[in-house]
């Protein structure tokens, strides 16, 4: 089945594809809160018809996503002894949770219909005010969908990308609330902080509960974030799109590994290029 954007947006209430004054607010609205905290949440951005039309499509892939079962810290790496017992790298949490990867979306699907939306990917850089944009050059995570069903979430983690951008398809029946802590480390990578957060003990955490049609936009590289436990049958259906500073871009094999369940050449031959020396 094909479908058309303008059906899946909601172009009536957001007209992003237009230069209008209604444009413009949008945008200066999303940047005014992008600036305060890292996060933007624009309500009700899809049509019922595209929440319906993407649950669909995560429904007749979800066989294919990559289920795991393991522990992490917030940085993706294996324990390091030679580090103090408290330090924020040698915090391991549960995590379970599933990845539909990227080559499981065609072109004529609902996903990439939205994603290869013209005025898309330039209202997200205006937003983001960002002049290196680009987006995630890796085929097996330019655009996803995060399927978590019930048990621990997704823990407390950095993103790999500077950009994140997801649409709330389908929550679950109870949990599941998006937690951040704001720009922790913009300057840094803060571990004193970190610790708090994975402690329990930090009063920089906001939770936000998003709803089916919701678009996202969050700088994940810079702020502490976590799936919450969920509960119920129903699985929390996310799509993410991603969006980098290089056009090379892909994630390193071991995080693909992690994610997917593979990696393909494409990940070894640019293992290393990155635009920051941040831990992953």
């Amino acid at each position: 089945m094909s479908y058309d954007a303008h059906e899946l947006i909601n172009l009536k209430c957001y007209s992003i594809d237009s230069d209008g004054v209604e444009r413009q607010a949008l945008v200066q609205q999303a940047r005014a809160d992008l600036a305060q905290d890292g996060c933007a949440v624009i309500k009700g951005f899809l049509s019922e018809k595209g929440i319906q039309a993407l649950k669909a499509e995560a429904d007749s892939v979800s066989l294919n996503g990559h289920r795991t079962f393991s522990q992490t810290n917030p940085y993706f790496t294996n324990d390091d002894p030679s580090l103090p017992v408290d330090d924020p790298r040698r915090a391991f949490f549960k995590r379970s949770n599933n990845f539909i990867a990227a080559d499981n979306f065609h072109e004529s699907g609902a996903l990439r219909t939205i994603h290869n939306f013209p005025s898309f990917d330039p209202f997200i850089q205006d937003c983001l005010q960002e002049e290196k944009f680009y987006r995630y050059a890796d085929p097996l995570a330019d655009v996803i969908i995060n399927m978590a069903d019930a048990g621990n979430g997704f823990p407390w983690h950095f993103d790999t990308n500077n950009f994140t951008v997801t649409l709330a398809i389908q929550n679950a029946e109870t949990g599941g609330e998006f937690e951040y802590a704001p720009n922790i480390r913009v300057s840094g990578e803060n571990f004193s902080e970190v610790r708090k957060v994975l402690n329990d003990e930090s009063d920089k955490v906001v939770q936000l509960e998003l709803e089916p049609g919701d678009l996202q936009l969050f700088r994940g590289r810079y702020s502490l974030h976590r799936v919450a436990p969920l509960s119920g049958v129903t699985p929390r259906y996310v799509a993410i799109f991603s969006y980098v500073e290089q056009p090379d871009m892909v994630a390193t094999p071991e995080r693909c590994k992690q994610l997917y369940g593979r990696a393909l050449p494409i990940h070894y031959e640019r293992a290393g290029l990155r635009a920051d020396n941040y831990i992953d």
